[in-house]
């Protein structure tokens, strides 16, 4: 293993709901308090935070420090994670690199959000000019039109899609903080049969925005170990990049950042892809998954489908999939989504998966994806490996 000094002390999630009724800011409380409760650390002791801006909240400037005033904290350090999905890892990357720096010495990486009951994003002008081809309205059209391009070059079998829908609401069926809509089981018949919402994208290859918060506590491992804290994780390894290929204006949009990252993040903890215990990557739709199959080398570029259908990507499978459901089945906490899968990396490395348990994991690869423009495929990418 990597060696590093700051470490993933602690963790928690709420339940997420869809229209719940509830802010951000409650979410959030939520979400602190059990974290707090379960490290036993005060909230006076907490000098560092880091909040992911949120979609039900998008109009307000001041999100972080209001975040701030409503959990009575008083950072020294402070940040606010506009990059969207990948703020969660990032967050959690930029409070060690402040820890290291001496601005704090006990972070908390916060994201809650709650667009199913109040959606106040404004994307400008900008996005409807320049991002999104004309007549398309939202992340499903432009993913059915990254789909068709996909299928065009490399051919692209949708029972490997719906293998990925399948196996995922399989593990969020043993997740409790999962969707209630989403926990039942589901069939191949199911999803090929499912509506087709932006051809070839079918509504099951989507998330839905749903409210939820979840939140990390980051520290030195020495102040770890000085509390008595036993279960911590290793970020050993973390890269990102935003508008890849951004000089170039006919860009492949098959071709994403994790090309370009995940050399590194493999090359700074010292592993391959077959070296990955399990593989938790950020999820809004399935062709996404199968993508990063690809870019992170688990197989050859075009060779996803084959991947996947010769694959077992149970929790007690060869490479494991988004053990808690991802957000296809356990849902979308809006900007709060990168976190999901984080939380259940983290998880899953103190070996608290429960029946979902992946056995004897050592390590995990989490992914972000941060906006989704059309012709730059995912505005930010973002890869970290957690060890234990």
């Amino acid at each position: 293993m990597a060696r590093t000094d700051v470490v993933i002390a602690g963790y928690a999630e709420t339940k997420v709901v869809y229209q719940s009724g509830r802010s951000a800011y409650d979410f959030a409380g939520l979400a602190l308090s059990d974290l707090l409760e379960k490290s036993g650390i005060g909230k006076d002791e907490i000098d560092g935070l880091s909040v992911t801006l949120a979609l039900s909240e998008g109009t307000n400037p001041f999100f972080a420090v209001y975040m701030a005033d409503a959990l009575g904290l008083t950072p020294t350090w402070l940040n606010a994670g506009g990059i969207g999905g990948c703020s969660a890892a990032g967050g959690v990357a930029r409070a060690m690199w402040a820890i290291r720096e001496g601005a704090c010495r006990i972070a908390v990486v916060l994201s809650a959000d709650a667009p199913s009951t109040a959606f106040r994003a404004n994307y400008g002008a900008y996005r409807p000019e320049f991002q999104d081809p004309q007549g398309v309205q939202g992340p499903p059209a432009t993913f059915g039109l990254l789909m068709s391009r996909y299928d065009h070059q490399y051919g692209l079998d949708p029972r490997a899609l719906g293998k990925i829908a399948i196996t995922q609401r399989e593990h969020a069926l043993r997740n409790p903080n999962a969707l209630d809509k989403f926990r039942k089981p589901l069939t191949m018949d199911d999803y090929l049969a499912s509506r087709s919402i932006a051809d070839p994208l079918r509504v099951l290859d989507c998330v839905m925005y749903c409210d939820g918060a979840n939140a990390f506590l980051v520290m030195s491992e020495e102040e770890a170990r000085t509390r008595g804290i036993e279960k911590v994780a290793y970020p050993t390894a973390y890269s990102e990049v935003t508008n890849h290929n951004g000089a170039d204006p006919l860009a492949d949009i098959t071709e994403s950042g994790f090309y370009r990252i995940a050399p590194k993040v493999f090359a700074k903890a010292g592993l391959t892809p077959a070296g990955i215990g399990m593989f938790q990557p950020y999820d809004d739709f399935t062709i996404a998954v199968l993508m990063q199959l690809e870019a992170f080398g688990f197989c050859g570029t075009g060779e996803g489908s084959a991947f996947v259908r010769d694959t077992d990507l149970s929790f007690s499978g060869t490479l494991p999939l988004n053990t808690g459901g991802g957000q296809i089945s356990a849902g979308q906490p809006g900007l709060g989504s990168g976190g999901l899968n984080l939380a259940e990396a983290v998880r899953q490395l103190f070996g608290e998966g429960g029946d979902r348990q992946v056995p004897g994991v050592r390590n995990a690869l989490v992914t972000g994806i941060g906006v989704i423009p059309y012709g730059r495929n995912w505005g930010c990418s973002a890869a970290m490996i957690l060890e234990v």
